[in-house]
């Protein structure tokens, strides 16, 4: 599965987002994306704030260190992780 890379940085991961979802949290890997339940809907950048708030909080991370490199406006996404190693990722996720 392809759904993260490391980087030098840290972890650059591929999103699937779902907004307007019963909940928040991680999903499981759909296709080569980590599939993210957001509550909000897709309007004045309310679903990238609440998926920045999911990835911080399943990672253990503070939200300035999960930055968008691609796909603000799009379903899907790549976001770094910063200072994460793909071990630690793939092991939240479950791989």
């Amino acid at each position: 599965m392809n759904c993260f890379t490391e980087t030098a940085e840290g972890t650059i991961l591929n999103v699937r987002a779902q907004p307007r979802s019963s909940r928040a949290g991680l999903d499981g890997v759909v296709g080569d994306a980590v599939k993210v339940r957001i509550r909000s809907a897709p309007v004045d950048g309310k679903a990238n704030k609440e998926l920045v708030e999911t990835l911080a909080d399943a990672f253990g991370l503070p939200k300035s260190r999960v930055v968008f490199k691609s796909g603000e406006t799009s379903k899907l996404k790549r976001v770094l992780l910063a200072g994460i190693p793909a071990s630690a990722v793939a092991a939240r996720i479950g791989l």
